[in-house]
């Protein structure tokens, strides 16, 4: 099934997202962290779930202005908790909490987590050979060392899975079917750099 296949039988919501923001470059810090937190959520979870209660979780997390969420304590997670429609895990609100600590020291480090993320691809979204024909892995030696070295900094539930899921939707790397509009929108609208897949196993 084709990208466009796919979302063209998913809900108005999903399309929505899928037309408007995924796989547009990104290099808002407050929108990185969103998206980023977005996949933490989705751990074990499908992605329907987590973006119909986008708006729940914008609500709990101050719209993920991380700056604020790096300051909650005990009494914030018990508030989120208590939330209706929030996804009861305390302990991936605890680690939205501890990210947004960890995204604050990389901004201090980088000047902003965009600066931080993009110099994997010097600045250009990725175009793997054939993946636009749907032949997408789960995860690759990119997505791997990015979360190696997130690891490393403190982040949690960032395994190579999510964050290349995270590449994908921040528009690091363009995985919409070459068939589908928004396919084509990007490559002519922002830098692009073509790479051989076998090269990021």
């Amino acid at each position: 099934m084709s990208c466009r296949d796919y979302w063209d039988n998913a809900s108005l919501i999903n399309r929505q997202y899928h037309d408007r923001e995924w796989g547009v470059p990104l290099f808002d810090d407050v929108k990185q962290f969103e998206f980023l937190m977005l996949e933490v959520m989705q751990c074990g979870l499908s992605w329907s779930t987590v973006i119909n209660k986008r708006d729940v979780f914008r609500k709990c997390f101050d719209w993920f202005d991380f700056d604020k969420i790096a300051q909650y304590n005990q009494q914030d997670v018990a508030r989120i908790m208590a939330e209706e429609g929030m996804i009861k895990s305390s302990r991936k609100i605890a680690a939205v909490i501890h990210n947004a600590q960890c995204f604050q020291k990389i901004r201090q480090e980088f000047g902003s987590f965009s600066e931080y993320l993009w110099r994997y691809s010097d600045g250009k979204t990725i175009l793997y050979d054939r993946h636009e024909e749907g032949k997408i892995p789960a995860s690759n030696g990119l997505s791997l060392q990015i979360s190696k070295d997130l690891k490393k900094r403190g982040f949690k539930y960032l395994g190579a899975v999510t964050v290349y899921s995270h590449l994908q939707a921040c528009g690091m790397i363009n995985d919409h079917d070459k068939t589908c509009p928004r396919y084509a929108y990007i490559n002519s609208h922002f830098p692009t750099v073509r790479k051989k897949r076998r090269l990021e196993k």
